[in-house]
Formats: structure tokens, C-alpha cells, sequence
């Protein structure tokens, strides 16, 4: 899992050398899930987000287990929608669709389970504010992760903040 998120992260840093300037973001997100955030926008209307970083760390249960999920690694994509809120140039909104692939150790209450892999799908909601004369935004969002594999139906919130130098 780990040479195929370093193939991933590779792919996406040479995609963003190639990328034209005002279309592009980086930046790091906190929460659920913390790591790195990179955003592609078209045409102001829509956008593709990657966040690649941890996972687990606001769950206190995980497959019938009242125990807190060790912090593991995750790749989460979204495909979103965005408008500008109340025609500002300054503030959109945006929510979007995607999926999440986590990697993470999980403790029973007698023994520990290694290389739980998990697949889901995500929905997000967000609120995003470009700084005027300024390349960076700040942004809130909300959303939940319900998985597939290996424990259908278990829902976790996502929920984070951050900041992103947009290019």
C-alpha cells in the first residue's frame, strides 16, 4: 500500500508540473483526513480534489470494536460542484462525490489486527474563502465516509479545515 500511495503521490506532483497557473491548488488539510490537499479547477465551475495523508483519528469504534482505530494511511477524491455564494468572488461553496481507500491497524480489546485495507465512498459539503489580492484560501467542510469493504455500511464523519496556496 505504501509504494502504491508513493506512485500516487509521484503521478499527482508530475501532473502538477505540468499543470497551467490558476488552475491548480496545494495545500494541507486537518481533520478527517489530515494530510495533503491538491485541487484542480475547471473552469470555475467544477474541480477535482486529492487529499493524501491519515485517517482514524476522530472514530472511537471500527467493526463492532469500542476501541479507537490506530491512525493509518488514506487517499480520498472528490469530484465537486462549486458556485460562488451570493455572486462574491471571494467565497464559493461546494460539495462533490468520491471515494476513500484507507490502510490502518485496528486493536480489539485482546489482540491487534494488521493491514486492514478499506474502501468507501465519500460525500463532501464545503465553504471555501480566497484572501482578496492573495493566492491563498482557507476552507471548512463536512462530510461522511460510509464503507464498503471489509465492513459494509459503517459510517465515519469527515470533517476539516485548512489551507491552500492556489497557482
Amino acid at each position: 500500500m505504501k509504494k502504491l500511495a508513493l506512485i500516487f503521490i509521484c503521478t499527482l506532483c508530475f501532473g502538477f508540473a505540468q499543470a497551467q497557473n490558476d488552475n491548480w491548488a496545494v495545500g494541507f488539510k486537518l481533520g478527517e483526513p489530515t494530510g495533503v490537499n491538491i485541487r484542480k479547477y475547471f473552469n470555475n465551475i467544477n474541480a477535482i480534489d486529492v487529499t493524501v495523508g491519515t485517517y482514524g483519528m476522530l472514530k472511537e469504534s471500527y467493526r463492532n470494536d469500542k476501541v479507537r482505530p490506530n491512525v493509518g494511511l488514506s487517499i480520498q477524491v472528490h469530484y465537486l460542484w462549486q458556485t460562488p455564494l451570493f455572486n462574491s468572488e471571494s467565497v464559493h461553496v461546494y460539495y462533490g462525490l468520491g471515494g476513500q481507500v484507507n490502510s490502518r491497524s485496528y486493536v480489539k480489546r485482546t489482540e491487534k489486527t494488521n493491514g486492514a485495507v478499506s474502501l468507501g465512498g465519500s460525500a463532501i459539503g464545503g465553504v471555501e474563502y480566497f484572501i482578496p489580492n492573495n493566492r491563498i484560501s482557507v476552507f471548512l467542510e463536512g462530510g461522511t465516509y460510509v464503507e464498503i469493504i471489509p465492513a459494509p455500511f459503517f459510517f465515519s464523519p469527515n470533517i476539516s479545515g485548512g489551507i491552500r496556496f492556489n497557482l
